[in-house]
């Protein structure tokens, strides 16, 4: 299929638009393969440069994602949380699993790692080191959510005190499941630190393998709780529905994906090293 001699648009331009049109659409659907340049440069009748420089669009635009020895996919753009789960579990297909983790709870982690961590025990997957990083909001100081929806200090402890407690019970799970796994002799190594610092829970963030990156915002809505055997209204950021977005560094310093990847690690690393200090639960 030959461009339109009659279009202005330079050709890879109008390869681009074509493409453009066929991942919105989902003729080519999330996480499919898009053909190789030389397929698609028979398709259109160009020259793979302008094949190249088509991509380079539909890569910036955020649509595709290279990876290295595979080709090139249509992006899953965004995620819910539940979305995390392939990604986190082909992580612990690899050597050396990292995972740094920026937010409220740590549930949703806790929930998802459940299963690559039984594959461990049941000899189905190998990984020789796991290191989990967790940085969560420190519940012992008076921040703007969770609160009571009375604004009151007081009432607004308690509110705290429970997040913590639910914290402790995630972020501490995490940390008996692999290290136990260490203690059996079935990984050489297993690190799992927690550091709190004193700001509000508005987003969560996750880093695994040092390539995929996921971010995402909590919505702060107004519902009730039951805390000291009542219920309570509260302000809370609900991590259930923060939608994530997904960047990929594939290799290329200077891409969108590498650098989003690299500045939430260079991110992270900061306040792990600056105002976040240890908790043991």
């Amino acid at each position: 299929m030959s461009l339109d001699p009659d279009d202005p648009r330079p050709p890879y331009q109008q390869v681009a638009a074509a493409l453009r049109a066929a991942i919105l659409t989902r003729k080519i659907a999330p996480g499919d393969k898009l053909p190789s340049q030389m397929e698609l440069s028979k398709h259109y009748g160009v020259a793979r440069m302008t094949i190249q420089q088509a991509l380079r669009i539909l890569k910036d635009e955020g649509l595709t994602v290279s990876r290295q020895g595979s080709g090139i996919f249509a992006r899953e753009r965004t995620q819910r949380p539940i979305g995390l789960r392939p990604h986190i579990e082909r992580a612990f297909e690899e050597p050396r699993v990292t995972i740094d983790f920026s937010g409220y709870t740590a549930e949703t982690l806790h929930g998802i790692i459940g299963e690559p961590l039984d594959k461990i025990r049941s000899g189905r997957l190998t990984p020789q080191s796991i290191k989990i990083r967790m940085l969560l909001s420190d519940m012992d100081w008076p921040l703007s959510i969770p609160i009571n929806t009375s604004r009151d200090p007081q009432a607004s402890e308690p509110v705290r005190q429970r997040m913590a407690d639910i914290s402790a019970r995630h972020a501490g799970a995490i940390t008996d499941t692999v290290q136990e796994l260490a203690d059996l002799g079935l990984v050489s190594e297993a690190i799992v630190e927690t550091r709190v610092h004193g700001s509000a829970p508005l987003f969560k963030a996750y880093i695994i393998n040092g390539v995929d990156a996921f971010f995402g915002y909590y919505p702060v809505v107004k519902h009730e709780v039951r805390v000291g055997g009542k219920k309570q209204p509260i302000f809370d950021p609900m991590g259930k529905d923060a939608v994530l977005f997904q960047r990929t560094d594939d290799g290329d310093p200077d891409s969108l994906d590498a650098i989003f990847v690299a500045q939430t690690q260079d991110w992270f690393d900061s306040v792990w090293n600056t105002i976040a200090t240890a908790r043991q639960w």
